[in-house]
C-alpha cells in the first residue's frame, strides 16, 4: 500500500470516531436534558424547602466584633466593687444604687436601675441627690451611732402616712404611725418625712409593715432602716430622697423583680 494510500484511509477511521462522539455526545444531552426536566417538574414548595434547609444547614458566621467585646464585670453599675456586685442576686432586676461620697459622709447619690432579664447588664434608668447617716456608712452598725449599713438588701414593703400613689405594687401599709417626732440631727424639722417609706431589709422580718418593732439580730444593731422622704439633713441611719423620687420609686418597684438597695460609700 502507498503512502497516499494508507493517508486516505484515515479519513474512514477520524469518521467512525466522530460518529462515536456524536452519539456520547447525543447521550450525554440526553441524560442532561432528563435531569433538567426532573428539576423542573419538582414541586416549587418542595424545592423553596430543600434550598432553605441547605441554607440553614451551613454555618452561621460570628460576628467576631461582637463575640469579642469585653463584658464589663459591674454589669453596667457604677461605684461599687466588684465584690459588691456579685453580692447582688442573680434574679433581681430592678436595683436602688446609694453610693456615698466617703466613708463618713452623709451625702449620697441615689440611682434607680433596671434590666431586662436575670443575669443581663444593668441600664440605669433616674439619679436623685439623698442623704445617709449622720456619720456616714459602717459594715458593722450599732444602734445611735449615727450611721447607715452598708451592703445589700431586699425591699419587699413599704407604707407611709400618705395613700400610695397610683400603681404602687409592693405591700402598703398606709399608718397614722408613720409620723416623725423630734428634730433632725442638725435640728430640722422632719415633718413629712415619713409621708412614703420602704423598708430596708436590714435586722427585719421582711413580709411585715416597715413599723414592725422586731429586730431578729438582736436591739443593738438598730433597725428600723428606710428609704424615705428627705428632711433637708442627714439621718439616724436612713436614706432620703426627694418627695417626687420617693414617689416615683413606689410606682416602679415590682416584688416580682425582687428589688434590692446596694448601699455604701463610693467604691465599697
Amino acid at each position: 500500500m502507498s503512502k497516499h494510500a494508507r493517508a486516505r484511509s484515515r479519513p474512514g477511521r477520524t469518521s467512525r470516531r466522530t460518529a462515536r462522539r456524536a452519539a456520547l455526545a447525543a447521550t450525554l444531552g440526553l441524560l442532561t436534558f432528563t435531569a433538567g426536566w426532573a428539576y423542573v417538574a419538582q414541586d416549587p414548595d418542595q424545592a423553596a424547602g430543600a434550598g432553605q434547609a441547605s441554607a440553614d444547614s451551613r454555618p452561621q458566621p460570628v460576628d467576631r466584633a461582637v463575640r469579642d467585646i469585653p463584658r464589663s464585670p459591674l454589669q453596667g453599675l457604677t461605684g461599687i466593687s466588684e465584690q459588691t456586685r456579685e453580692r447582688i442576686p442573680a434574679e433581681s432586676r430592678q436595683l436602688i444604687l446609694v453610693t456615698g461620697r466617703a466613708v463618713d459622709s452623709s451625702e449620697s447619690t441615689a440611682t434607680f436601675y433596671t434590666r431586662p432579664a436575670a443575669g443581663a447588664d444593668w441600664v440605669k434608668a433616674e439619679s436623685w441627690p439623698a442623704r445617709n447617716g449622720a456619720r456616714g456608712w459602717s459594715t458593722e452598725r450599732t444602734y445611735g451611732d449615727l450611721t447607715s449599713p452598708q451592703g445589700v438588701f431586699a425591699l419587699t414593703d413599704a407604707g407611709g402616712l400618705l395613700s400610695p400613689p397610683p400603681g404602687t405594687r409592693l405591700p402598703y401599709d398606709e399608718d397614722r404611725g408613720f409620723v416623725a417626732t423630734g428634730r433632725g440631727v442638725n435640728g430640722e424639722s422632719l415633718v413629712g418625712s415619713f409621708d412614703y417609706v420602704v423598708a430596708i431589709d436590714f435586722n427585719r422580718r421582711p413580709g411585715r409593715s416597715p413599723l414592725d418593732p422586731v429586730m431578729p439580730d438582736g436591739e443593738d444593731k438598730g433597725g428600723n432602716i428606710w428609704l424615705h422622704v428627705d428632711h433637708d439633713g442627714p439621718s439616724q441611719g436612713c436614706v432620703g430622697i426627694p418627695k417626687d423620687a420617693m414617689r416615683k420609686v413606689l410606682q416602679t418597684l415590682d416584688p416580682a423583680a425582687k428589688p434590692v438597695i446596694v448601699m455604701g460609700p463610693e467604691g465599697f
